[in-house]
């Protein structure tokens, strides 16, 4: 591992455990999901609008991810899952695949302690387990924060049914991974690959706005929200935000002004420019941004460090921070 850069670690790297399948697998003719075995891929699904997969080795097998992960120069990967996370079962199967989920999370951890880290998944859709499920995967093996989708079934994060879960994150001095599940007008987006390309960035803006509207960052201060994609939309579209704050009467009851509030969340490096990461930096502080890699999708970012290393427009001390230190203090490292 000596090639691996000392201390780096990707924040956004999707994982799915070989159980958490299978146990989807079983369920799917119950619940209508398509669902089949692409004969060497691995298993392929739909939920609703959500195609997931083929889900390969590389998503799978924890040797085939450590390869990549040296070949990339990481030493660590923050663990999480992708659509269609947990939000179409119900409750007793949602409960049942967020454990064991999280348990292989907590697995792979003890069976890699430096290198792999787990952000939990949480039932958000219901919320009485979600809060329950915060407590016991903070005490797995490796569990430095927790996961979410930036609406659940179509209902906003700044519902109230969400705040007795956002109470105990907060107490647990954890952070709060965002990641988009369901976009907004999907049907609008099937052409072109813009359900990822548009839709997820955009859904990261609306939560945010939720959010900070909401009174959800006012209500909890300790909670650190972490924004996906370099916070999608979000930190262009926030001048709009304040613009609105400014004019209309509706608006007023934040204490704050919208912009006030774009150091209260991370931002991944994912925004697939030298120019996003600038702009990041001299808006929001270069000790607010972590490295990332949406490993291992299509468009992920094939070697994480380099982007940020061959940065033209960081110096020595940012480039250390976003491959390493910033996410390291987060996550308790």
């Amino acid at each position: 591992m000596a090639h691996v850069h000392a201390g780096s670690i990707d924040i956004h790297a999707h994982y799915f455990p070989e159980a958490f399948l299978n146990l989807i697998g079983e369920n799917a003719a119950a619940y209508g999901i398509e669902w089949k075995m692409v004969p060497g891929a691995g298993p392929q699904f739909r939920v609703g609008h959500l195609a997931t997969g083929p889900v390969g080795k590389r998503f799978v097998d924890l040797d085939t991810r450590l390869a990549a992960m040296d070949e990339q120069r990481l030493q660590a990967h923050a663990m999480s899952l992708s659509q269609p996370l947990t939000y179409w079962a119900k409750a007793d199967l949602a409960q049942r695949l967020t454990e064991v989920y999280n348990d292989a999370l907590a697995a792979a951890h003890e069976k890699h302690p430096s290198r792999l880290y787990g952000l939990a998944t949480l039932p958000m859709h219901v919320p009485a387990l979600a809060a329950a499920e915060v407590e016991r995967a903070a005490g797995l093996p490796g569990v430095r924060g927790f996961y979410v989708a930036t609406q659940v079934n179509g209902t906003d994060l700044s519902d109230a049914s969400f705040f007795p879960v956002y109470e105990r994150i907060e107490a647990l001095g954890l952070p709060l991974f965002l990641h988009p599940v369901q976009v907004l007008a999907h049907e609008r987006l099937t052409a072109f690959y813009l359900t990822n390309l548009l839709g997820n960035p955009f859904e990261s803006a609306v939560a945010a706005a939720h959010l900070i509207f909401g009174g959800v960052l006012d209500r909890f201060p300790r909670l650190t929200v972490v924004l996906p994609h370099a916070g999608g939309a979000f930190p262009w579209l926030v001048w709009r935000l304040q613009r609105g704050w400014e004019k209309r009467q509706d608006l007023k009851s934040l204490p704050q002004s919208p912009a006030a509030y774009l150091r209260r969340f991370y931002y991944d490096t994912v925004g697939y420019s030298d120019h996003v990461i600038d702009y990041l930096g001299r808006v929001v502080g270069t000790d607010r941004i972590l490295m990332g890699s949406d490993y291992c999708f299509p468009i992920a970012y094939e070697q994480p460090v380099d982007v940020v290393s061959h940065h033209p427009g960081l110096d020595d001390a940012a480039k250390e921070a976003i491959i390493a230190g910033n996410a390291r203090k987060l996550l308790g490292l």
